[in-house]
């Protein structure tokens, strides 16, 4: 019989997905209040182009997750490269409001009351359609409803850190 192996450690399994370079996103939500509410995102992706379905993995301990639960409509904002402070703010769970007007941050809001936020690479406003529980996080896949994009370049995630491209177009 062969040896029983282990599966790798939370810290290998984090290691090793670090190396894996992510685009960052702002995921928002509109509160029970109607106040905006949103937290960093790096475990976004598309998932369907027909229909248009993206999937953000949210951890179930995040102060946004009971939210995305109750929600029938999610915004999804790509940051550029400038935007590291803006992910630094909603990455941190008890960063002060007051923070926001500081750091530029501004919410607009779609035809349905859906927050997302301005100035970004693009946005998304999407109608969930599905939640699975996954381990420690809620895989949330929303249909893409109305979205904008622009030029520039985006904020990534690599080995922990925010970083910018580092050169042109390959």
């Amino acid at each position: 019989m062969p040896p029983q192996m282990s599966g790798p450690t939370s810290a290998e399994f984090r290691r090793a997905l670090s190396r894996f370079a992510t685009g960052v996103t702002i995921v928002t939500v509109a509160q029970e209040d109607g106040e905006p509410r949103g937290m960093t995102a790096n475990a976004f992706a598309s998932a369907s182009l027909d229909p248009p379905l993206v999937l953000v993995c949210v951890d179930c301990r995040a102060h946004t997750h009971d939210r995305m639960r109750d929600a029938k409509h999610f915004g999804v904002s790509v940051l550029d490269e400038a935007q590291k402070p803006v992910a630094e703010f909603f990455a941190a769970p008890n960063s002060p409001l007051e923070q926001m007007a500081r750091l530029g941050i501004r919410f607009r809001r779609a035809a349905n009351g859906t927050p997302y936020l301005e100035g970004c690479l693009a946005h998304l406003i999407c109608r969930r359609v599905a939640a699975h529980r996954a381990g420690d996080h809620t895989i949330y896949i929303g249909q893409a409803e109305h979205l904008s994009a622009r030029e520039g370049r985006p904020l990534l995630f690599f080995a922990g850190k925010y970083r910018g491209l580092a050169g042109g177009e390959q």
